[in-house]
């Protein structure tokens, strides 16, 4: 395995001859050129920071800087190093300075900026003036000598006076540039590690990012289920009412229409396709949200599906409380479709649905005596129900081996609602959810 840090290639016998020695010289090297500027900026700032005009530039200088030492530090470290910051809960730029001040990792960074600009710059200078400048001048002695002509004064210390004496100064130089060369990518290691420590999410840190996503997700469920449940209302309210009233006018109009003439086939005709089109309405309705599942439940919901199921299907869902509704609804979905999928592909003879409510997880089998070998990444419609129940935290698994049988198993964690909200029987609502 390949070593991702200064620390790891230190250990390997190939060290001096790989990449590491150069990545720790420019991460040094960066680190003093950047202090350094990072310093003259909050020197300057703190001068306005007296007059606290400067405070909130510092704090944002110090979330600048993070992000530029976390670029720099993939230099020494190939672990990726994401970015410990929150995504607002509202657009805008004081809710993003409100967020960024209330976030541990904001005074963190401005902790390792002040400490950058202050303390780890010069010290990265001077690991670089011992590790490379001393090496590099005893180097150039020979050239040293050769433009001077007479002697040479090698680091202000040591003088040379003859190219034996020159070249004798330049292997030691060359010596110690791979010997310091160990050294420096220790402190490079160093400064990586505290860098990484101070400027990456913590453990915790991601497990709150994590549960804001789980929550934000779940949010948009719910308000998925409300556009829907909305969109289901105006369709039954509005458009179905119309379709009905319409339905009405032409029937009276054919009962006024001379029998046998062309006005009469014409009416008939169009009191036709307007039924036809009303008993559509109501299908896409019923797909929508079916009012039998918002107000018995899944069981009868699951009963009602497998009446309207192109295979005979047996239902056991008895007992099954109320569940909450994104739950309800997306069992009842992932039953539907597989239901459909049954009908469409799998040349079953008959299929089966149980769900049950056990220790605090909703269980949904279906079940079919067909050819099996589905496959979800088919374009079952499977996929999107999978991305939806992995929202509430549940699993969609499909077993289908060549030549049958397949089972879809839904599997959600969920409370059971109060029993005051139980549903009725699945073939009394089944009848009710067809009215």
């Amino acid at each position: 395995m390949e070593p991702r840090t200064p620390w790891q290639a230190l250990v390997r016998s190939r060290y001096p001859r790989s990449s590491w020695p150069w990545r720790s010289v420019g991460y040094l090297a960066g680190g003093a050129v950047v202090g350094a500027a990072a310093g003259v900026v909050f020197l300057v700032l703190g001068v306005f920071s007296v007059f606290l005009v400067g405070l909130p530039l510092l704090l944002l200088s110090g979330i600048a800087l993070g992000r530029v030492e976390r670029l720099r530090l993939g230099t020494v470290d190939l672990d990726p190093a994401p970015d410990p910051h929150r995504v607002p809960a509202a657009p805008g730029l004081a809710a993003w300075l409100r967020t960024r001040a209330k976030e541990q990792a904001t005074w963190r960074e401005l902790a390792y900026a002040l400490l950058f600009a202050t303390v780890l710059w010069p010290l990265d200078l001077l690991a670089l003036a011992v590790g490379v400048g001393l090496p590099v001048a005893l180097l150039s002695a020979p050239l040293q000598l050769a433009v001077d002509g007479q002697e040479a004064k090698v680091v202000k210390a040591y003088l040379v006076s003859s190219y034996p004496e020159a070249f004798a100064t330049a292997l030691l130089g060359a010596v110690l540039l791979l010997a310091l060369a160990y050294p420096l990518a220790a402190v490079a290691g160093a400064r990586a590690a505290l860098a990484r420590a101070l400027l990456t999410p913590r453990e915790s840190e991601r497990q709150d990012g994590i549960g804001e996503v789980i929550a934000s997700r779940a949010r948009l469920v719910d308000a998925f289920e409300a556009e829907r449940r909305r969109i289901e209302r105006d369709l039954h309210d509005g458009a179905q009412q119309r379709l009905v009233a319409l339905t009405m006018t032409l029937g009276l109009a054919r009962l006024d229409a001379p029998p046998g003439g062309p006005l009469a086939e014409q009416l008939a005709k169009a009191h036709a396709e307007a039924g036809q089109v009303l008993g559509e309405l109501r299908e896409l309705i019923h797909g929508i949200h079916p009012q039998v599942l918002a107000d018995y439940g899944l069981g009868p919901a699951l009963a009602d599906a497998a009446d309207r199921s192109a295979v005979p299907v047996d239902t056991d869902a008895e007992g099954l409380p109320r569940l909450p509704r994104a739950v309800e609804s997306a069992a009842y979905f992932a039953g539907r479709e597989a239901l459909a999928n049954i009908g469409k592909h799998s040349g079953a003879r008959r299929a089966r649905i149980t769900a049950r409510h056990t220790d605090g997880v909703l269980l949904l089998d279906v079940e079919d005596d067909g050819r099996g070998g589905a496959d979800p990444a088919g374009g079952s419609g499977l996929t999107g129900l999978a991305d939806r129940i992995a929202v509430l935290d549940g699993t969609l698994t499909i077993m289908s081996p060549p030549g049958g049988p397949t089972l879809l198993r839904v599997e959600i964690p969920c409370p059971a609602l109060p029993t005051s909200s139980a549903s009725s029987s699945p073939r009394t609502a089944s009848s009710s959810g067809r009215d």
